[in-house]
């Protein structure tokens, strides 16, 4: 398997709560329900709303229409918009936007990190201070293949890694243009601009 650092990507990894969890980027996030659940059982009670497996700080804000699918944890002072959708084991950060009409499924999202509107991120981690601009799609399945494998660059080299779905690991500080795709197994450093409408497939 490819050594990939998360630390390398996201700065504040080592001192969050997934510190603990740490491995392969695409281990994580195949485990996703199984962390997010784990990471519940440890928020104080007195910071959050926490209802069956879904906990939401107290200064953060769902609009009406925004549906929440546990387990998840929306941290403090999120919005959370009308028509987004969270699903799958989900874990964002301090002050993130989930826009009207965005799907966020399996994901680790860090602190300060926006998804505009209409995006949608399957199976991946973001880092801090990310934006997705509106349309733009984070794929996390090989539809193309028969058996679905999904490869990760790393080093030059590719290699088929352990998990059938995985989007992408986004460094801290990442910009994604409007309308633009991340391909499944996508590693963008930190402080990546994609134009917008531009697809990246590191295959």
């Amino acid at each position: 398997m490819p050594d990939v650092a998360l630390a390398d990507f996201v700065r504040g990894f080592a001192a969050s709560p997934l510190a603990p969890f740490a491995g392969a980027p695409w281990t994580l996030t195949s485990r996703a329900e199984e962390i997010v659940r784990a990471l519940l059982d440890a928020l104080p009670r007195d910071a959050f709303d926490v209802r069956g497996d879904a906990a939401v700080h107290h200064t953060a804000t769902l609009e009406e229409g925004a549906r929440l699918k546990g387990p998840l944890v929306v941290g403090a002072r999120c919005f959370v918009a009308s028509g987004a959708y969270l699903r799958g084991g989900v874990w964002l950060g301090a002050d993130c936007t989930v826009g009207p009409g965005t799907e966020l499924k399996s994901s680790f999202v860090f602190r300060g990190t926006h998804l505009a509107h209409f995006n949608f991120v399957g199976d991946s981690i973001l880092g801090a201070d990310v934006n997705l601009e509106a349309g733009s799609v984070v794929c996390n399945f090989r539809n193309e293949r028969a058996d679905g494998a999904v490869r990760v660059r790393v080093g030059g080299v590719l290699h088929e890694i352990d998990a059938r779905k995985f989007g992408a690991l986004v460094g801290d500080g990442s910009r994604v243009g409007a309308n633009a795709v991340l391909a499944p197994g996508t590693l963008l450093a930190p402080g990546t601009v994609v134009p917008r409408a531009a697809l990246v497939d590191q295959e």
